[in-house]
């Protein structure tokens, strides 16, 4: 029997999962959440734009989730000796301010205690007025580097926080040699590589997150990055000249983190990617399947042969050659919050454990859709896609003295579905066609209301995948696909994929008389999206919005 390991970093915890690369069963997995800060994640209460990390805790956490899924491998009988290689991914854009020998700049003692030295996670929005001046200006000099990126580029990606971070902190940037994404940073980790400019930086992280294309050569020119300040046009020389997909092996495992883990040295590490991507791959992402991710945040993710690639449009967060798939072209959008917004209610708000979550959940599963009166916008966080839009906020409206706490709860989860099915309009309206609809993530494991609200809004049928280490396994896959080519196996991507992804069998059927009332919802939510969103909006006025919501209530209770 032979096996792959796959180490997943989301948000808050590091993963790792063993997977049976002849079954694909998953035979052991490990958990590790972050330290630091507020469940690993460090904030401010004066700027809540802010959330940086530790990137000395990515790897502690790594070490204790494989050294759990390696006690669990070994009592079930197998060897380590067994394990072919790996795979990491990661979240994205975080990119980690380190010297030439690749350490973080945060480990130095005079930068321990300045979290612009950290890692800048994905959801960190303090680049908002640079990631409008990066788009403003792309658009009068570069335009075909915003039609890569859906047309807007963003403050959670790469650009627009190292330049802010040079506005705001010069001496880290200063004292930075480069800049590394964190699905980079953690597999030349693993290798020992010491040496940044020997590092092969994943197309994933580098096209969606930082405008690169071999279009036009690679990351922008200098000339484009010195119209913004010359010593982003100086940082170029320190970055990259080209990318790769994770068929290509990165390097092989250091002695000391065999040492560490108790996995062979010298195995094989793929080329790293995001965690959304590879959550897709888990999925089993192929053409005409319409991925969703669903976690703190949401990434749908898309694929196409090369030779069937869609024109560039606006209103995703980029089209880009193999960044999900070899051979393919992916295409990624996604919402800023969901996960992300139910916590701020319960906890934030509510000042509840988690646990009420299924207090809520029970009570909110005896409504029907309409029955609160509430209609929200899910823009807590901004909006991700179709606006780009950062500087967007949350809107509830609807509630009277009423209103409870688990009616909003439902609102909440209302909002996030029309949002995603406002993206799913807009892939369509590209004459490109969804067969499926397939979701992964452990909110779809957690709560079977927030599913079936997803398949009465979609008004199709949503499929669930079955375990929640899809994206562990993803990263796995990778790892199976790194190790056949190194050894000259030539098995087609797609074989691996179809072999290993994990089912998708528990099927979420939509309620014909719920979905006829979302319709109507969503048709509002339409309204107030336009009219909050859309800068040279001239839909209708808001008149009749609060009559709207008053009337379809009042139909839900009789």
């Amino acid at each position: 029997m032979k096996f792959t390991l796959g180490l997943d970093f989301g948000t808050g915890s590091g993963r790792a999962c063993i997977l049976d690369v002849g079954s694909g069963d998953i035979v052991a997995t490990g958990v590790c959440p972050y330290d630091g800060g507020e469940a690993g994640t460090y904030v401010d209460s004066n700027n809540p734009l802010l959330a940086r990390q530790s990137p000395l805790e990515y790897m502690r956490s790594l070490e204790v989730a494989v050294k759990n899924a390696m006690k669990d491998f070994q009592a079930k009988g197998f060897s380590s000796e067994n394990i072919l290689g790996i795979g990491v991914d990661a979240t994205g854009s975080t990119p980690i301010p380190v010297q030439q020998n690749m350490q973080p700049l945060m480990a130095l003692p005079e930068f321990k205690d300045n979290l612009d030295a950290y890692a800048w996670l994905w959801k960190d929005h303090t680049s908002v007025g640079e990631a409008l001046e990066v788009t403003q200006k792309a658009s009068a000099s570069r335009p075909e580097y915003l039609a890569k990126c859906g047309g807007t580029y963003s403050s959670e990606w790469f650009w627009s926080k190292v330049w802010h971070c040079l506005n705001v902190a010069p001496e880290v940037f200063d004292a930075a040699y480069s800049w590394v994404e964190q699905s980079d940073f953690i597999p030349a980790t693993l290798a020992g590589i010491s040496d940044v400019s020997k590092l092969k930086r994943n197309v994933c992280a580098a096209g969606h997150k930082a405008m690169y294309s071999e279009s036009w050569g690679g990351l922008p020119d200098k000339e484009f990055l010195a119209s913004l300040n010359p010593k982003l046009a100086e940082l170029r020389d320190r970055l990259y000249d080209n990318a790769y997909t994770f068929e290509e092996t990165l390097g092989v495992l250091s002695q000391e983190w065999s040492e560490r883990l108790g996995v062979p040295a010298g195995i094989p590490i793929a080329v790293g990617a995001l965690d959304a991507h590879v959550g897709a791959i888990g999925a089993g992402i192929g053409n005409g399947k319409f991925v969703k991710i669903i976690g703190t945040s949401t990434c749908d993710i898309m694929v196409f042969p090369l030779k069937d690639k869609p024109e560039d449009f606006n209103g995703v967060a980029g089209i880009v050659e193999e960044s999900v798939l070899p051979g393919y072209v992916g295409i990624e959008a996604g919402q800023a919050a969901v996960g992300d917004l139910l916590n701020w209610w319960v906890q934030h708000v509510l000042k509840q454990e988690s646990s009420y979550h299924q207090v809520l959940t029970e009570k909110a599963d005896q409504l029907k859709a309409g029955e609160s009166g509430l209609l929200a916008l899910d823009w807590n966080n901004g909006n991700r896609n179709i606006l780009s839009d950062q500087q967007l906020s949350g809107l509830l409206i609807g509630q009277t003295l009423a209103t409870t706490d688990y009616e909003i709860y439902r609102g909440l989860i209302e909002a996030t579905g029309f949002g995603a099915l406002k993206i799913i309009k807009l892939v369509e309206s590209q004459g490109i066609t969804i067969d499926e609809i397939i979701v992964t993530g452990g909110i779809g494991h957690k709560n079977e209301m927030f599913m079936q609200i997803y398949a009465d809004i979609m008004g199709c049928p949503v499929r669930l995948v079955e375990n929640p280490e899809t994206v562990a396994v993803g990263a796995a896959i990778m790892a199976a696909v790194a190790h056949t080519r190194s050894i000259g196996e030539d098995v087609s991507i797609d074989e691996i994929v179809g072999k290993l992804s994990v089912p998708s069998e528990k099927v979420y059927e939509p309620d014909a008389a719920e979905h006829s009332v979302y319709t109507k919802l969503f048709g509002i939510y339409s309204q107030l999206h336009a009219k909050f969103g859309e800068k040279d909006s001239v839909k209708d006025n808001l008149f009749s919005v609060m009559k709207d919501l008053m009337a379809i209530r009042n139909e839900a209770l009789n």
